[in-house]
This record gives structure tokens, sequence and C-alpha cells, in this order.
């Protein structure tokens, strides 16, 4: 009997981990994994294409202040496809750097917080807090890099 227990428990605790390492997600949203975390922490890089986006009702869905992950607008916030979420998923801090020299990132550190539209691949859409400036940054390649 004592060893039927300790196989039940050994069994429950393999379902529970399983079970805990797919992190809660948004409706329609993907499942995240621990070990997609883990990847976002080691300094991974990227080539993408990059453009930006303002809350402008025209930009986005029926509501422009809110990200998919819930949290509002707000310098900082930027928006992966959902290729590059699998590389970057929601949380992850990185690092955008403009491959052409033109536009001064700073080397500000963004968090993902915000997804594109299914059909976007390999993009990453920055948020900026006005209609003209998005228009202005316009699409250029960039290098996003995680922050470990």
């Amino acid at each position: 009997m004592l060893n039927s227990l300790k196989k039940t428990l050994a069994v429950s605790a393999l379902v529970l981990a399983s079970a805990a390492s797919v992190l809660p997600s948004r409706a329609g949203a993907q499942q995240v994994t621990l070990d997609t975390y883990a990847a976002a922490r080691t300094g991974r890089s990227v080539v993408a294409r990059a453009t930006a986006y303002s809350s402008h009702a025209a930009q986005t869905d029926s509501t422009p202040n809110i990200t998919a992950t819930g949290t509002r607008t707000r310098p900082g916030v930027i928006a992966l496809s959902r290729d590059l979420l699998r590389v970057f998923p929601y949380g992850s801090r990185v690092t955008i750097q403009d491959l052409s020299g033109r536009y001064n990132l700073g080397g500000r550190v963004f968090i993902v917080e915000d997804t594109m539209a299914a059909r976007k691949v390999g993009s990453v859409d920055i948020w900026m807090p006005s209609y003209g400036e998005a228009i202005r940054f316009g699409a250029r390649s960039v290098r996003i890099t995680a922050v470990r």
C-alpha cells in the first residue's frame, strides 16, 4: 500500500509540474512555457522589421489604450508578431537597435506587453504617444535583444 501511495504521489507531482510549466495567457493567445522564458533571458537577439503605433483607433482594435496583457499603453511598450512572441514572451525586457542608425532609441529598455495582427510576421511595433510620431518613425530594420 505504501509503495502504491508513493507511485501515485510521484505521478501526481509529474502532472502538476507539467501543468505548472504552462503559464496562463489571454484567450486566443499562444501558450508560453517556462522554457520560453528561459530562452528570452539568455540575451537572445533577432533582426526584425520595426514600425510604430499609437493609441489611434485606426491603428488598433476596439480597445486602443489597452495592451494584449491588459495593461495601459505607455512609453516603453512594444507589440510583437506572434512568431516573435515565442522568442520574447509577454513580460520580456528587450533593447532595440536601429540598424540604419537614423533613429536613436537611446539604449532604452522596452517591455513586451502587446501583440500585432495575426498576419504580421517577424515584426515589432513600438508604441508612440502620438499618431504623427508613429508615422515619422516609418519602417526600418532593427535588432531586438533580450535583457538579461
